[in-house]
Parts: C-alpha cells; structure tokens; sequence
C-alpha cells in the first residue's frame, strides 16, 4: 500500500526530518545560551556592573537620610541582596559590623566600595545632591506634619485645577518633606497672563514646621558668621529666603538692618549656610557607614573553547541525534500502524462494512472509534435506505393498485361508474397526494429549502384554531377534543404568548399529532391541547391523549420515516408513517424541538419547546 507514496511524503520520514531539526535547533540553542551565560558572569565578575552597584549606595544612603539610626537597615540589606545577586556589608568607620547579608561572616575586602553619608553623599547617587552635597531626601525638621500636609494638598489641587481651566496642563508630585509640587507637563503652551489668576500664592506659604525650621537655620548661620568675624560695624543684616520650588530649603544671604550684621557674601557665606544645614539635619540622619560588595565565595566558570571541548560538543550533539532519531522511528511506527490500518479499511468496498480494531487510547484510538461508528451509521443508514424505498413502494403501490382495478373493471363494463365508486377512487387520488405531499415536505426540510412565512402567532388562538379544525372528526369517533382550562389563569397579567411563526405549518405539525392521536384514542376517550410559559424563555405546546400509548423501547423509532406502532399498515389503524417526521422537521425549522412521553394503556403527550417572542405593537395596545 505504501509503496505509492513517494518517500519523501510518508509520515514516517517526515516525522523524522522534523525530530532532527528539533534537535539540531535545541542544539544550537542550548550551546549559544551557554555561551551567553559564560560571558555575562566573566563580564560581571570583571566589574561590569556598575549600576547596580550605584543603586545599591542610592538606597542605603536613601535609608540613612529617612532614618535617624541604622538599627532597621539589616531587612533593606538583605532584599538588595537578594535583588541585585552581590553581597553586601555595612560597618562603622572603625569597621564595627552594622549589617551583612552574608550568613556566615566571612573575611570583608580590603577597602570600602563607598562611604554612605547623607550629609556628604556621592554625586551621582541621587539627583539634586550636586548642589551641596547632601542628600535631597534628608530633610528632618522640615518634614511637614499630616495636618499641615493635608493643608497644601487641597491648595495644590485647587491651583492645579485652575491652570486646567486656563488650557495649561501641569502634574502634581510632593517632595521629600512633603511639600506638594506642580510641574509642566509640556504638552500645552503656558500663558502667563491667562493663569496668572491661579498664582494667588497660597501653596507657595511657609508652614509652622517650615518656618519653625527656618528660625532654627538663621540661628546656626548668623553664629557661624559671627565666628567667622564677617560682621561690620553697619546697619546690615542676614536675611535667609526660603524657596519652595527645590526639594530642601535654600537660602540666600543678602543686605538687612537687624542686628547690627554686615551683609554676607563670599565663600564663607556658602561655608556657613552648609554646615549650618549639616549641622541642623545631623540628628535626623544615620551616622556615616562604610559600605562593602562583594561577589562570594563561589567561583566564576570558565569557559575554554579547545579542540577537547569542541570534540566533547560534537559527541553530546551526536548522541542526541541518534537517540532523537531512534525514538521517532519507533513512536512514528506505532502512529503509522492504526492510520495503514484505516486506509486499508476505508479503501474496502462499502457494502463490507469493515471495522478497524482499537489497540491505542490516543488520538489515533479516537480516530479508529470514529470511523467504526461512522460505518456502524452508514450501515444503519444503508438498511434505513432500503427500508425507506420499500415503504415509499408499498405506501404509493396500494392507492395504484385501487385506483387501477376499479378503473379496469369498470372499462370492462363490469361496474357502473356510480358516485359511490367515484367517491372511492376519489379517496384513493387523496391518500396518494398526501403521500406525495408527505414526501415533497421532507425532500424540502432536508434539504434546507423549507419556505416559511413567518409572523406575530398568539399561541392560544393557534390551538383553537386546530382544535376547531379537527373538533368534528374527532366527536364523529366519540372522542372529546379540549383545549386545558388550567391554562388560561397562568396568562393573567402577561398576556397569552406569542410565537414568531409560520401559522400554516404550525397548524400542519399540530394538525398531524391531533390527527394521530384521533387514531390512536378509543371512543369515550380525550384529547387535551394546552400551552405554557417556561422559565427558560419558550412556549410549550402539548398534545395529550387517553389512547393506547406508546411502548417505551419503540418511544426512540416514533419520530423516523414510515415508522408505525402497528405493524400491520392497516389503513384504519395508521396513516403513511411520515406525519410524526414531518412534526420534527417544521419544529426544528422553527428553532424549536419536539419530545414525547408515553404509558402502555394510559396515553400520550408530544410537547412542541418553541422560542417565544414579544407581541406585536397593535396587539399591545388592543390589550
């Protein structure tokens, strides 16, 4: 069978060459990642990481300036730790221990990395510190209270609020102490004069804690100045100005007339204001700490490409493949056998009805239980064919044959042609055209052509109107034919339900259970139609009888072609055996289903589940 397949589209190959690509693919992956791997370590080992290595002094020198001690740093030295993949220490300047997140303490390199220090930090370890040489977020008194902070809050948001107004967006942030900070966003144009209305100075007032800390700040820098004999026998004083537009208080030194002070200027002037602010924030900071990184006591791999090493990858690589290659040809045998299997099968005859043996529980198992159930319908299908065409024989060769004879006998002048015999053939071209008919309705359901003409239907008025249409029939045979009085009380308040359908064919499918039910109900018996609203958003339509009921293993066959409860064919005990299949297929072209339950001796009830829809606007109002 495979030896017209070409080989180079047989699963088995194909399932190889793919394998092999996979591995040469997980190959080369696996030695680029080493390689990558190898030379980041050596490049970190080297020194090449930097940045962390600032973040880390950024952080520790952050903690130290919001704390006046170190005595909580040890849980921040351990997550930077666990972060950035270095050990760190920190120790006193005469190298006490602090914190360490080595677990065992091990040896300290020789020098620091850094010294932290928020009163003299490093640079580049914080923006805002090239200024003087503290760290920004250092800001001890001038830390503004909850109440206080509270206060600007709601004056920021109202000024910013204002610039909005005016077509000018801003950003509000808060710094360090506090203090709130409006910012341009750039994306407008700023009109002086526009927002000059917002700038009504509020926000930019000095809060008690600020101006608490400002007294405090003059004081430590008039006494340098004084110590620095800077003063001269004139009416000048100091004036320290604070501006609110920086992260710490800044303060300029120009010409007064308190205290009999000359006016400062010059470097000792700057000398003064520094350490003046060291001197005022030093009980709110950490004392300065030695910091140390290191990498730990584990070894750097080295990674050397020699002829060793390169034969070493070529074997591994080699290996792999083999293996790949001899578990593929083994799983992909195991998948090929059961896929011949079924070819084989499929390739058979169609009246052989083969089946395929199911050794596997994957999806080829799956596969192969498929195909044994869609040959079990096709078998089922075949004898449903045959069955179809012998019925559809018998049903029109019996109305012909009547039709035929009686027409025979009476060109023979055997017969008179009297209105009775008219009447019987009459009878005859009836039964034949509603076999025809039956026929023509089902070609159509199936194959999708149905016509429908859909409309607002009241659901009540449909069952009256079949209910009138068979009424005489069914007293003629001593059966009543009632509508359920029970089903009127459930519509009070709502209204009788409507259905979106076709009013001729639902009169057709109703028809035909009433019809069957006629036939099946002895004299004396009843025949009930109701209807109800389901929770589920759909109406209920049901036929119920007294007859003689259905036995529960023939309840699956009711709804097939030709099917009948009694096998006989008799004319008066069944019609063609197309009426219930007809029901099924104009109810499913109306979205809907039909079920049956029956009892031996009790009765009957088909129930139709149609959607239900809304009533239509005249008919609202009619109500």
């Amino acid at each position: 069978m495979s030896s017209g397949i070409p080989l180079r589209k047989r699963l088995l190959v194909r399932l190889i060459i793919t394998s092999v690509l996979i591995a040469l693919c997980s190959v080369a992956a696996t030695a680029w990642l080493a390689v990558q791997t190898t030379t980041r370590a050596i490049q970190e080992e080297q020194g090449q990481a930097l940045a962390d290595d600032t973040d880390i002094l950024r952080q520790l020198s952050g903690y130290a300036a919001t704390h006046p001690s170190w005595s909580g740093v040890q849980d921040t030295v351990r997550r930077l730790s666990a972060t950035m993949g270095r050990r760190i220490a920190l120790t006193t300047p005469d190298r006490k221990p602090i914190a360490d997140s080595a677990k065992s303490h091990t040896a300290l390199p020789p020098g620091a990395a850094a010294t932290v220090d928020p009163l003299h930090t490093d640079t580049d370890s914080e923006p805002g510190a090239q200024l003087s040489g503290i760290d920004p977020r250092a800001v001890g008194p001038y830390r503004l209270t909850p109440k206080e902070h509270a206060r600007l809050d709601v004056l920021a948001k109202k000024r910013q609020a204002c610039y909005r107004r005016n077509h000018f967006e801003t950003t509000l942030s808060w710094m360090p102490s506090g203090r709130p900070l409006l910012t341009d966003t750039g994306k407008t144009v700023r009109d002086d004069q526009a927002v000059s209305e917002c700038e009504d100075g509020q926000v930019n007032i000095l809060m008690p804690t600020e101006q608490t800390a400002q007294d405090e700040l003059t004081r430590i820098v008039q006494e340098c100045l004084r110590r620095k004999h800077v003063a001269r026998p004139s009416s000048q004083a100091v004036y320290l100005h604070f501006s609110i537009l920086t992260p710490q208080p800044q303060f300029d030194l120009g010409e007064g007339t308190a205290h009999g002070l000359p006016t400062a200027t010059g470097t000792k002037s700057d000398e003064c204001l520094t350490d003046a602010r060291r001197e005022q924030l030093d009980p709110d900071v950490a004392p300065v700490a030695e910091l140390f990184l290191g990498t730990g006591d584990s070894a750097v791999p080295h990674f050397d490409m020699s002829n060793s090493n390169k034969a070493k990858i070529v074997g591994v690589a080699g290996l792999v493949l083999a293996l790949t290659v001899a578990v593929t040809a083994l799983v992909a045998t195991r998948l090929v056998r059961p896929l011949r299997a079924l070819t084989l099968a499929a390739q058979q005859p169609p009246e052989q009805h083969v089946r395929v043996p199911v050794t596997t529980r994957d999806e080829t198992g799956i596969l192969a239980l498929a195909f044994n159930e869609l040959a079990e319908r096709r078998e089922r299908m075949e004898a449903q064919r045959k069955a179809m065409v012998s019925d559809i024989a018998h049903e029109l060769r019996t109305p012909l044959t009547n039709i035929r004879g009686w027409l025979e006998v009476t060109r023979d002048g055997i017969v008179d042609p009297d209105p009775e015999l008219l009447a019987s053939l009459h009878e005859e071209a009836v039964l034949l055209q509603r076999v025809i008919d039956d026929l023509q309705d089902l070609a159509a359901a199936d194959a999708g052509t149905l016509t429908l003409h859909r409309e607002a239907v009241r659901a009540d008025e449909l069952l009256e109107q079949v209910a009138a249409a068979h009424r005489v029939g069914a007293e003629a045979v001593g059966i009543k034919l009632r509508r359920a009085v029970d089903a009127a009380p459930s519509f009070a308040g709502e209204g009788a339900p409507w259905l979106d359908a076709d009013p001729v064919r639902m009169r057709q499918a109703l028809g035909n259970l009433v019809s069957n039910a006629i036939r099946h109900t002895p004299a004396d018996g009843t025949i009930t139609l109701s209807v109800r609203r389901q929770d589920d958003g759909q109406v209920a339509l049901e036929v119920a009888d007294t007859g003689s009921g259905i036995a529960e293993q023939d309840l699956p066959s009711v709804f097939d072609r030709f099917w009948r409860a009694e096998k006989s064919r008799s004319r008066r005990t069944g019609g063609s055996g197309l009426g219930l299949s007809i029901v099924r297929q104009l109810v499913a072209a109306h979205g809907g289903t039909v079920a049956v339950t029956s009892e031996l001796g009790a009765g009957t009830v088909f129930t139709l589940r149609l959607p239900a829809t809304n009533p239509p606007v005249d008919a609202e109002e009619d109500r």
